[in-house]
């Protein structure tokens, strides 16, 4: 039996989804997201590979090779609108830890 806090709230539909527009329109975004929160602060490329409520899982280029990343979310999701706010804490998170200034909020 599965806990309700390990069983994915997003069916793989909605993974999909998301994971498509953060790769295709962010891809930047992930990049800082990786470096920042995920401490790979010298990879050059990284895709969001998946998520669920706990958190997201990334693809990074470290040093040439490919590297799983997991960056947690700051807590618990359960519906997907959440998933967008949370991105962008991550985003503006990652910016201020790498003294990056962040786009405007209509820019997301």
């Amino acid at each position: 039996m599965t806990s309700p806090s390990s069983a994915n709230p997003f069916g793989p539909d909605v993974v999909a989804a998301i994971t498509r527009h953060m790769n295709d329109d962010h891809p930047d975004d992930n990049l800082l997201i990786v470096r920042a929160l995920g401490r790979e602060d010298s990879a050059t490329s990284a895709r969001m590979s998946g998520l669920d409520g706990l958190g997201a899982d990334f693809v990074a280029v470290v040093g040439g090779a490919e590297k799983n990343v997991r960056i947690p979310w700051g807590r618990e999701l359960t519906e997907r609108r959440e998933v967008r706010v949370e991105v962008v804490r991550m985003y503006h998170e990652a910016c201020a830890a790498l003294g990056i200034t962040p786009r405007g909020e209509a820019e997301h």
